[in-house]
């Protein structure tokens, strides 16, 4: 074909319509398969494998690495605590007074709390376990 004069382009024949992505074109000269025979007695095909999900026991050591990582972080927000508390603080207590930082200061009452919520603990385990050691004997 040549171009026309006029400057446009030549006209090109049209084309057969686009299969989509997926699809194959058709094989007009492929015979058909006929679909597979199954003996009327065969069973039928097993169900596919399903997955079941099993919960793992807790175990001690499983609390004791929880308990780990807990304590490291407790130990990584204490030291942000301590790094950006640094300011004097004038504290009285009693007969007794002094300038501390604020972090030492809210640490040591921490601890202090600390430690009479393990002693009042501490007193309840010995009281049920004088009740248990009765009721056995």
């Amino acid at each position: 074909m040549a171009p026309s004069s006029a400057g446009t382009p030549p006209e090109l024949p049209p084309r057969p319509p686009a299969a989509a992505p997926n699809e194959l074109p058709p094989l007009d000269d492929a015979p058909a398969l006929p679909p597979r025979a199954q003996p009327d007695d065969a069973p039928p095909p097993p169900p596919p494998p399903t997955r079941t999900t099993t919960k793992l026991p807790h175990t001690r050591i499983g609390a004791a690495w929880f308990g780990i990582w807990a304590g490291v972080l407790v130990v990584i927000l204490l030291i942000i605590f301590i790094a950006q508390n640094t300011a004097s603080v004038r504290i009285n207590f009693l007969w007794m007074n002094g300038q501390f930082p604020v972090a030492l200061a809210l640490l040591i009452a921490g601890v202090a709390g600390a430690i009479v919520a393990m002693a009042v603990a501490a007193a309840r385990i010995l009281q049920l376990r004088r009740m248990v050691s009765r009721r056995q004997s």
